[in-house]
């Protein structure tokens, strides 16, 4: 329902409220939407409205001329006129002072804006959602957060439920958090291992889509193949489901030839593993596996595994 309700909106230039506790991932949602919007080749600004001081979150926006305050030393471009014609997104804006809100009812209402210290209007076409982990409603009604602001903000509301409760959308959340972790990696996994995706579909997700985003790159940078597979993953998310060596047997291969696949399968992943806990220390990791510093870096030569991934 969340993802059919992006899909919809993205191609617009609707103001969107995303609104959901923290970690139902809100920006990675304002991310979705400005992917699959038709500004996907321009900016993309993210600004944690709660992580800037009050003092200087209006010079953070819209700039400031230079000698505008004590300080100001030159002129400074703010978020808006950076998104030029993309997408600035702005996380956490129940956090915001009424002085910045009036501002920010302008930028909605006349698309442009001032610099802190300026007197000339900068106009933006920038495509504007915003993000709140508290009831903006019930702040309006309470006369914390302005009403007019609100209701600019609320033309498209998305609520995001908890990741337990729309776990319809990891295969798509996966996929996405891998596009974007392949151009940082310089990696090409293009696929996840069924028996991945179903217990990714089993766990409760506590830390919600964070938690998720974590763990994709965690085994991201542990992936040898271009395919996430059981091996890069923690052991215990697969607790409850069938042992690996139980997995995709092909009855076309000889006993031989299944048992070798079957130990390279469990050697490939306590390597891993080992390497994980220890940090990429060969020494460490080898007398924990109870083995030669020789014959670990044979093994991880035999299985492409680098030890700088673990650092």
């Amino acid at each position: 329902e969340v993802l059919k309700k992006i899909r919809s909106v993205a191609p617009t230039k609707t103001t969107v409220l995303l609104l959901g506790e923290t970690g139902t991932g809100k920006g990675v949602m304002a991310r979705l939407i400005h992917a699959h919007s038709n500004r996907k080749e321009n900016q993309f600004i993210g600004v944690h409205c709660g992580a800037i001081p009050d003092t200087l979150m209006e010079s953070e926006l819209f700039g400031h001329e230079k000698g505008a305050f004590t300080g100001a030393v030159k002129r400074k471009l703010g978020k808006f006129e950076i998104a030029k014609a993309g997408t600035i997104f702005l996380d956490e804006i129940n956090t915001i002072t009424s002085s910045t809100q009036i501002k920010l009812l302008q930028v909605l209402q006349d698309r442009t804006f001032q610099p802190v210290g300026g007197e000339i209007n900068i106009e933006t076409d920038a495509r504007f959602i915003a993000a709140s982990n508290c009831d903006l409603r019930e702040m309006a009604e309470s006369g914390e957060f302005r009403k007019d602001l609100y209701y600019r903000l609320n033309v498209f509301p998305i609520v995001l439920p908890p990741l337990r409760e729309r776990k319809e959308d990891i295969p798509e959340l996966v996929s996405q958090f891998i596009r974007q972790l392949n151009l940082f990696h310089a990696k090409q996994i293009s696929e996840v291992h069924a028996l991945v995706l179903e217990a990714l579909d089993a766990y409760d997700w506590p830390g919600n889509i964070r938690e998720l985003e974590n763990l994709i790159e965690r085994a991201h940078i542990l992936e040898t193949s271009s395919t996430l597979t059981p091996e890069s993953f923690p052991m215990e998310l697969f607790q409850n489901q069938p042992p690996i060596t139980q997995i995709a047997l092909n009855a076309s291969k000889s006993l031989a030839e299944v048992r070798r696949a079957g130990v390279e399968n469990i050697e490939r992943q306590y390597l891993k593993e080992i390497l994980s806990i220890n940090k990429g220390r060969i020494d460490a990791s080898a007398r924990d596996a109870a083995i030669s510093t020789r014959q670990l870096h044979k093994l991880l030569t035999k299985y492409g595994i680098q030890k700088s991934e673990f650092k």
